[in-house]
């Protein structure tokens, strides 16, 4: 399909299609807190770049909505969460283009803007992504997936690892299936967690009582974030400790202080299966701290891209 090229607002963000910023360097294994009680807490959505959108064709009929600030920098492809959608990075989008970075961002099968198509045809949504890399002519990338991206990511980190130069997961428990780690999670959520308010859930004390607009926008991507044909997609591979031990790939794990599902904690029990990780905590933040806290998230992972910038798997 032809693309077209988009300029996006924060009155595009609350009332439609849309999509934050530097960073401290942490230590290689330990917990840094991003945020600075001397930072303004909560910030206004940025000027948008310019984009070029796209539909890119997937198995089964489906097609994956993505936008794409183009450039000659590294790219870093966003791995939205449940909760979102390729709208859910308009703090991300002009800070990275901005730090020299080629921006990629996409909803997965049956999140706003793309198609599911048949479920018996899908594939995996790693292998979704892989398609959405050759179909961009991405031959190396940098890739970040928060809260149910996480999975997706550390799936495709674990099926296409050649192809990544930093993997970054933030707010995510990660999809890991060991029974332990699943009793655990399960705990963290007990009935009747999964009926109380997505805010509530996702979003920090702090911030829904600081930043009333911002919940509102957050809310209103969230409503149509998932569309009615939606599945879920199976993992190319089984995701364990165990396999998190095998990746080479440089690891950065991300979490807000107030993170329901993944806390510290849970954080840091995950780091002691990677080998080389660097973990943060985002103070003041729930399980979005990329919304939530954007100038101190954006800060983290611009650091740690640059940190990683021409590494070849």
């Amino acid at each position: 399909m032809s693309p077209t090229t988009a300029s996006l607002s924060r009155r595009t963000l609350v009332g439609g299609a849309a999509f934050a910023a530097l960073a401290v360097a942490g230590p290689a294994r330990g917990t840094a807190e991003a945020a600075s009680h001397d930072e303004v807490p909560w910030e206004p959505v940025p000027e948008q770049e310019p984009v070029t959108e796209y539909q890119v064709p997937v198995s089964g009929g489906g097609s994956l909505w993505c936008w794409d600030t183009g450039g000659d920098g590294e790219t870093i492809v966003l791995l939205h969460p449940g909760s979102g959608s390729g709208e859910s990075w308009p703090y991300q989008q002009p800070v990275l283009a901005g730090a020299g970075f080629r921006v990629v961002g996409y909803s997965r099968r049956g999140a706003y803007g793309s198609v599911a198509g048949t479920k018996t045809e899908t594939d995996t949504a790693s292998g979704d992504l892989d398609t959405l890399a050759d179909h961009l002519g991405l031959d190396r990338f940098h890739l970040s997936g928060s809260a149910a991206g996480g999975p997706v990511a550390i799936d495709y980190a674990l099926s296409h690892g050649d192809r990544l130069r930093s993997l970054t997961v933030s707010g995510s428990i990660m999809g890991i299936r060991d029974a332990e780690y699943e009793e655990l999670t399960s705990a963290l959520q007990p009935d009747p967690f999964g009926d109380l308010p997505v805010d509530f859930k996702e979003l920090g004390p702090s911030y829904r009582g600081g930043d009333r607009d911002g919940v509102a926008a957050w809310l209103a991507i969230n409503a149509r974030a998932r569309t009615s044909d939606a599945f879920a997609q199976p993992f190319a591979q089984d995701i364990t400790w165990a396999a998190l031990e095998t990746l080479t790939v440089p690891v950065q794990l991300i979490t807000g202080d107030a993170d329901l599902y993944s806390p510290p904690s849970v954080m840091r029990l995950n780091a002691e299966h990677l080998r080389n990780v660097e973990t943060h905590v985002v103070r003041e933040a729930g399980h979005n701290p990329h919304w939530e806290q954007p100038a101190a998230w954006n800060r983290l992972l611009i650091a740690f891209l640059r940190r990683h910038r021409g590494r070849k798997p």
